[in-house]
């Protein structure tokens, strides 16, 4: 078994990759760090991976993502997959989705671990891929939703105040 952390690079990403991290240490299983990359220009420029002048390069942007996972989880498998829009009526997102599902069953994933703020929202945005993989029932989902502990003013809820 594997756990899974589909990897985007933002900061909701790199805090699932950590948290992924800590729980594969803990359970002795693999972590593997996915980017999928379409080919579609916009979505990259959308997502930050390449700025506007910039070319369209997946492999530069694949790479780029490689550093990023073996900064935060140096003992991560990296996988960077490519998708084409072969299908005239599936979105970029749907095409991401679809290979985020693919490879969590190709590993045997047991928990995928989504940065999103909204998987699992009642309407979600059409371009996240969060609520699309977070509905599989093969896998345990882990949504990490703050990229920073919100801790704020813990109470001792086990004592009782007069």
């Amino acid at each position: 078994m594997s756990l899974l952390v589909p990897f985007d690079g933002s900061v909701l990403a790199r805090k699932a990759l950590e948290r992924a991290s800590t729980f594969g240490d803990l359970l002795e299983e693999d972590v593997v760090a996915l980017t999928v990359v379409p080919d579609d220009e916009e979505y990259a420029r959308d997502r930050g991976w390449i700025g506007e002048g910039e070319p369209f390069d997946p492999e530069a942007i694949g790479s780029g993502m490689q550093r990023r996972v073996a900064d935060i989880a140096p003992e991560a498998t990296f996988r960077v997959e490519r998708v084409s829009s072969d299908e005239p009526t599936a979105t970029a997102t749907t095409n991401v989705v679809r290979e985020i599902k693919r490879i969590a069953a190709e590993i045997g994933a047991s928990v995928v671990f989504i940065g999103s703020e909204n998987a699992g929202s009642v309407i979600s945005p059409q371009s996240s891929v969060g609520s699309p993989v977070a509905n599989d029932h093969r896998y345990d989902v882990y949504v990490v939703r703050h990229s920073e502990s919100e801790v704020g003013d813990v109470e001792d809820v086990d004592s009782v105040r007069s």
